[in-house]
């Protein structure tokens, strides 16, 4: 079996005027996400791992933030034509693990419902997704709550 992996990260200022989406799914905070679509940085780590492991460029290549017709885009929506893309070229997920860094809010609550809504976009099993969620202790951007980060890892095999 031919194996690849990726990794991928992303970061986004957090503001007021925003919805906070994380994972696919809408989390109540005081505050969102700054982007050109959604901004939902699990989802974009996620999407530049499957595409790093294939050597396919980063998401900013497909969805361009420079393009007007992704404003506000659904991060799930791109997360499924890049699915397909991968599907296409031969490959499927083995799994997805993934860690969202950020103060506040709390996402502990929140992360079975990031995995369910994550894995039904991929058409995986919800142990096929891995989601963790920690803070940066209070240091550097995300530690002074000037944004959320997440990092990401997917495996590909060879269909």
């Amino acid at each position: 079996m031919t194996i690849r992996i990726g990794n991928g990260y992303d970061i986004h200022q957090l503001c007021t005027g925003r919805k906070l989406i994380l994972g696919g799914i809408e989390i109540p905070h005081e505050l969102g996400l700054l982007g050109h679509s959604d901004a939902d940085v699990l989802t974009h780590a996620i999407m530049d791992a499957m595409l790093g492991a294939l050597s396919l460029g980063d998401i900013g290549h497909y969805f361009p933030p420079t393009d007007p017709k992704w404003a506000g885009a659904d991060s799930l929506v791109l997360l499924s034509q890049v699915n397909q893309l991968i599907v296409s070229a031969g490959w499927k997920i083995g799994n997805i693990d993934s860690c969202v860094v950020a103060e506040r809010p709390k996402l502990k609550p929140h992360i079975k419902t990031m995995r369910d809504r994550l894995s039904q976009t991929l058409d995986l099993q919800p142990d096929q997704i891995g989601i963790k969620a920690t803070t940066n202790e209070k240091l550097g951007p995300v530690g002074r709550e000037e944004g959320i980060s997440a990092y990401a890892v997917a495996l590909l095999f060879q269909v």
